[in-house]
């Protein structure tokens, strides 16, 4: 009996002592998680250069957290391959609250898309939340006597020499891509650095047309030397309402919603995430935010990290269709 007892008692302890140790790095997170953020200043890393589109987003952003974390928010930017090396660097960094990357659309859902191979896992990465969107808008010169996208499509059938179009990356090719398969006009596209490189070109009759995105559109559209005949989003675009969707002048299966949003280290604690979550939704409420994030062609979202994790499974492999097709493949 008494041998009985006494392997009772260590069989009990052994579960004890095995238990403890594996609660150990659950204790750690949840301790990790109550100092946060007051430990150091938390990171954005953008992947594109100070001063463009997305570093003024990520500052805008970051002044915001700054003030409802009560932490210093850096701006870090590594530039560099369309956002690779700002995913591969956050991708490797500690999942405790003081790294996140700015998401746009192209990094988020093109890359994986159009890469044969990347230097992360993008599963490493855990969406956090989609803070804005925008539509790409197709533009036409305005006295170019077309004046829908039934006319360009039937221009370019008739002048396939002409039936061109430019793209600062491969996001716009993409789009590009989707329209020529869904109507079969011969669209080729031309590379440009960026857009506003592209509306000069189109302004001096080098295209025939061109998706662009809404912030370096709208002074052209008000000086009238362009026309929008569409864009690509889902909804009617707040900051140009009087122009259609694809969709509504007949031409669904043209679509890209575009977005800026965030995303962090698989393995960041519950809570962190969470908190991050919020403070994003929150931001879409914010009357003095969504007037400034507007300012530059963006209009307000916060999703969950669920809806932003459920876009990412749902666009890669269409947008990989769309690649495969047009054989558009990087390395």
């Amino acid at each position: 009996m008494a041998r009985l007892i006494n392997l009772i008692r260590r069989l009990a302890m052994s579960c004890v002592a095995t238990w403890v140790y594996a609660m150990v790095p659950l204790f750690g997170h949840v301790a990790e998680a109550q100092e946060w953020p007051k430990q150091q200043p938390i990171k954005i890393l953008v992947g594109f250069a100070a001063g463009g589109g997305n570093d003024v987003f990520a500052r805008l952003v970051g002044q915001k957290l700054s003030e409802k974390l009560g932490q210093t928010v850096v701006i870090e930017n590594r530039t560099g391959a369309g956002s690779i090396i700002a995913y591969d660097a956050t991708a490797r960094a500690a999942p405790d609250g003081y790294t996140l990357v700015v998401a746009p659309f192209g990094a988020t859902i093109v890359n994986p898309a159009v890469y044969t191979k990347l230097p992360y896992d993008p599963a490493q990465l855990l969406p956090l939340s989609i803070v804005a969107s925008f539509p790409f808008v197709l533009v036409v010169r305005s006295d170019a006597g077309i004046n829908s996208v039934a006319d360009l499509v039937a221009a370019a059938k008739a002048q396939p020499d002409k039936a061109n179009y430019g793209i600062p990356s491969v996001t716009f090719q993409l789009l590009g891509e989707q329209l020529k398969q869904r109507t079969g006009a011969p669209f080729e596209h031309i590379p440009f650095r960026g857009t506003n490189e592209v509306l000069q070109a189109m302004l001096s009759g080098q295209l025939m047309m061109s998706f662009v995105d809404p912030g370096p559109l709208l002074g052209h559209l008000k000086g009238g030397r362009v026309k929008a005949l569409a864009h690509s989003g889902s909804t009617r675009f707040a900051l140009l309402p009087d122009v259609p969707t694809m969709e509504e002048v007949g031409f669904k299966g043209v679509s890209m919603d575009s977005f800026m949003g965030f995303m962090a280290q698989r393995g960041l604690p519950d809570a962190i995430a969470k908190r991050f979550e919020n403070e994003f939704i929150a931001m879409a409420t914010d009357k003095e935010f969504a007037e400034k994030i507007l300012h530059h062609g963006l209009v307000p979202v916060g999703s969950t990290s669920k809806e932003f994790a459920e876009r990412i499974q749902r666009e890669v492999p269409m947008w990989k269709e769309v690649a495969t097709k047009a054989k558009i493949q990087l390395q």
